[in-house]
């Protein structure tokens, strides 16, 4: 098998693993990492991962499309006819922008800080286990609060959340719904508040990453194998999510508690 080849399958592969880690509460920037170094990979700059992270982002606008449309028509039609329905969606819209800011405000500052700093596989072991152990919390959790029970406390305990999932190890995904429900959420808003809390940070991270990535070295040599890293992610995710959301539903999150404790135990005590 040719270097190119072997090449174009490495990039597949990260945009594969990356995808179907994204949505599930396991950390895919943890695993990411933990991929580049078991299987030696060396990816310069974040300019891949700003990539795939976007695939990711088209796969939960593709699943949660009604949603967004809805809210968009519902929360827009509030400013003309303030019925019930509508103040809902207008409110839930308020409440997704109020939990963006944490994250938004503290990538911004701390952004390359945070990277700098825990950028070890170790420290991905450790908050591996923190992920776990918020999931083990919540393992059998049944809240009552629907989209239209939230609070703009439950948006900033939730937002609060997302922010310290900038910490590689700690899952997006796990820290958001861990916090929406231990506030008492159903699973369904629960996952639906933090899957539509993810669009807008990562609608930024990438507007924020644009220029970059089109001035970066490597985009113009390394375009094709982007390219399949980009679709390998976006079909992952989109199954993913899918699978996911059926997890949710039969409350089965004590076995992604159960994997992120194995996992991170091992990288402590073998990496």
């Amino acid at each position: 098998m040719s270097a190119e080849v072997v090449e174009l399958l490495k990039y597949l592969f990260l945009g594969i693993f990356q995808g179907f880690t994204e949505p599930i509460p396991i950390s895919s920037s943890g695993h990411l990492k933990l991929a580049q170094h078991f299987f030696d990979l060396d990816l310069e700059g974040l300019t891949f991962e700003i990539i795939v992270n976007t695939a990711s982002l088209f796969a939960v606008l593709l699943i949660y499309r009604e949603d967004i449309l809805r809210l968009v028509r519902n929360g827009l039609g509030y400013l003309s006819k303030k019925t019930e329905e509508n103040k809902k969606d207008f409110d839930f819209i308020l409440y997704l922008i109020i939990g963006t800011i944490p994250a938004g405000v503290i990538g911004v500052l701390f952004g390359d800080l945070i990277e700098e700093t825990f950028n070890n596989i170790k420290f991905v072991g450790a908050t591996l286990i923190i992920t776990g152990i918020g999931l083990w919390y919540i393992r059998n959790m049944k809240g009552k609060k629907r989209d239209g029970d939230l609070s703009m406390k439950d948006a900033i305990i939730v937002g609060l959340g997302q922010a310290v999932a900038l910490m590689p190890g700690i899952s997006r995904s796990g820290a958001t719904i861990v916090a929406a429900m231990a506030l008492g959420m159903k699973q369904e808003t629960a996952l639906r508040f933090s899957f539509l809390l993810f669009i807008p940070i990562s609608l930024g991270v990438t507007a924020k990453s644009v220029s970059d990535i089109l001035e970066s070295n490597t985009i113009s040599e390394l375009w094709i194998p982007y390219t399949l890293g980009f679709i390998g992610s976006l079909i992952a995710s989109y199954y993913s999510l899918k699978w996911f959301m059926n997890i949710m539903q039969r409350g089965n999150l004590k076995y992604f508690a159960y994997y992120c404790f194995i996992v991170g135990l091992a990288v402590l005590l073998f990496v």
